[in-house]
């Protein structure tokens, strides 16, 4: 069987897809992937994703530089779902998020006063006005 026919595919023919970086073990991104991209992204060693919101394969860096070179992809155990173990190019440190923070993942939930209310607690690394020129 193809390896590529093992992954239990959505409806949409797209499988969820957690980026972590190799070194310091830190997720940096949720994406998606559709076959072409998880068959790009093998063939390349860097990572191709899926863009649902402009319905087209989405090489990481293509406008940022902020590539991902892709060191290890593990399938979950009901095979649905993917996890890159990628170096974070670019930007040192690197930069995943295209809010120019290192993670996607910099809101934490914070309990304290009336409400609990996210607070980002990662910084800016660059002004992504100076990234997406």
């Amino acid at each position: 069987m193809n390896w590529l026919d093992q992954i239990k595919w959505d409806a949409d023919g797209l499988v969820p897809v957690i980026a972590q970086e190799r070194a310091s073990g830190d997720v940096v991104m949720f994406a998606w992937m559709n076959r072409a991209a998880l068959a790009r992204t093998q063939e390349l060693g860097e990572a191709v994703y899926w863009s649902r919101s402009r319905a087209k394969l989405w090489h990481k860096g293509e406008e940022s530089g902020h590539t991902q070179t892709v060191h290890e992809m593990r399938l979950d155990c009901d095979n649905d779902v993917l996890l890159l173990k990628i170096t974070q190019n670019g930007h040192q440190p690197g930069i995943a998020c295209h809010t120019g923070r290192h993670s996607c993942f910099y809101q934490r939930l914070e309990q304290g006063g009336a409400a609990p209310n996210w607070q980002a607690v990662e910084p800016v690394l660059k002004n992504p006005e100076q990234i997406y020129k």
